[in-house]
């Protein structure tokens, strides 16, 4: 395993590292004041769109996306540098290089599952960054972290699909330039094999039935970098059959080809986080005074540093041996080190932020300081995509499994 960066990483990686100086550090605060002014807090600040202009102009632009008819082109041990650089600022950067979730795994879904004219309707204008979209499976009546749980009925009637069901937290669905979700649910409820009853379906956000009913928050935010997490109901909601994403019965195995890239983009990220906090911490150290001498040279706080720095090291080079054996191995050859690192980073990286909040005190948990924002995110990725306890009891069952 050689995890030096290629030229072609160190190059994207040096002008990514200028875009984040020059334009989205500084204009954090702005969106800020953008969005308080705006008429509602879902729509787009300016300076987003400014940010993303900038971004395509530069070429850094579609990065995530591994397919290069349609993307950068970059391998996931490429990518994940970059992908850590945006963890910094977690809710402008990956928006401004068109890198943000959902949109990345949905544009990764019709770019292997989709019909040509499914490409040419939705991934097309996703890819120009024309319109977002939203992924549509948690639900709140059942454990969703089980997909065969899941209740939504996708129901074959003639040349069209009715569609009836509460969904939850479906990321994406409060922007209003949120124009297509992708559905998850059971085509075939009494099927005998649970993993093939499900299916996925497009539904444009103007079809008759679906009610975005309100927003969801997490910890009190609202994630205006997904374009929110929306309660979405779908009742008697019918769409062509042409809409269907692959083949009926192909849902549960689409959402883990989906999830595989997603679990490793938000580690990647996560780790961006981790470095942005330690930096964070290291600034308050030497500015701060407290019991005659600086926070910097209180034991406690060399600790905290020393103890962050050493975890960073280890998640990232997890991480990088996890996107190597992507792309040599691919996903089924990773899935130890795949679940590895979704238990292990935002584990590690919720403490991390918590004490670089602990740090800052009052201002820790304020709006004046990303670090609230930070820890309520990686928190989040604590469940999304599978909760801890889902993928710890799938690694120990694959573990036990070779001594019997």
């Amino acid at each position: 395993m050689d995890f030096a960066f290629d030229a072609r990483t160190e190059e994207l990686r040096t002008r990514l590292l200028t875009f984040m100086d020059e334009h989205v550090y500084p204009a954090e605060e702005v969106a800020e004041e953008q969005r308080a002014r705006l008429a509602s807090p879902w729509d787009t600040p300016q300076i987003v769109e400014d940010l993303k202009a900038e971004a395509r102009r530069q070429g850094l632009w579609n990065l995530f996306l591994p397919d290069a008819a349609y993307g950068a082109g970059l391998t996931n041990l490429q990518y994940a540098p970059l992908a850590e650089i945006t963890g910094r600022s977690p809710h402008l950067a990956p928006t401004a290089l068109n890198c943000a979730a959902p949109d990345t795994g949905n544009m990764e879904v019709l770019s292997q599952f989709g019909s040509e004219e499914q490409r040419k309707q939705w991934l097309e204008p996703l890819l120009a960054g024309e319109i977002r979209s939203a992924f549509a499976m948690t639900e709140p009546e059942v454990a969703s972290s089980d997909a065969t749980n899941i209740e939504t009925r996708i129901t074959r009637d003639g040349d069209s699909y009715v569609i009836n069901g509460r969904k939850w937290y479906i990321s994406g669905a409060m922007n209003p330039d949120c124009a297509v979700f992708i559905v998850m649910g059971k085509t075939d409820p009494d099927g005998e094999d649970i993993r093939r009853q499900q299916s996925m379906i497009l539904v444009p956000r103007d079809t008759p039935g679906l009610e975005v009913r309100r927003a969801m928050q997490v910890y009190g935010y609202e994630d205006h970098s997904h374009g929110g997490h929306a309660e979405v109901v779908f009742t008697d909601v019918r769409v062509p059959a042409a809409n269907l994403v692959g083949e009926e019965g192909g849902g549960f195995a689409i959402a883990q080809a989906r999830l595989g890239p997603g679990r490793i983009h938000h580690c990647m990220r996560l780790i961006g986080m981790a470095e942005r906090a330690i930096e964070l911490m290291c600034r308050r150290a030497v500015a701060r005074t407290a019991f005659g001498k600086p926070l910097a040279q209180q034991g406690v706080v060399q600790n905290w540093i020393a103890d962050a720095r050493v975890t960073v090291e280890q998640l990232r080079l997890l991480v990088l041996k996890t996107a190597w054996l992507m792309d040599t191995v691919g996903n089924r050859g990773a899935h130890t080190e795949i679940q590895s690192i979704k238990i292990a980073t935002p584990r590690a990286v919720v403490g991390i932020l918590d004490q670089a909040v602990q740090l800052y005190g009052a201002g820790g948990v304020s709006q004046d300081f990303p670090l609230a924002e930070l820890w309520a995110s990686a928190r989040t990725l604590r469940l999304a995509d599978g909760p801890d306890e889902v993928h710890q009891r799938s690694l120990a069952r694959r573990e036990i499994k070779k001594y019997l």
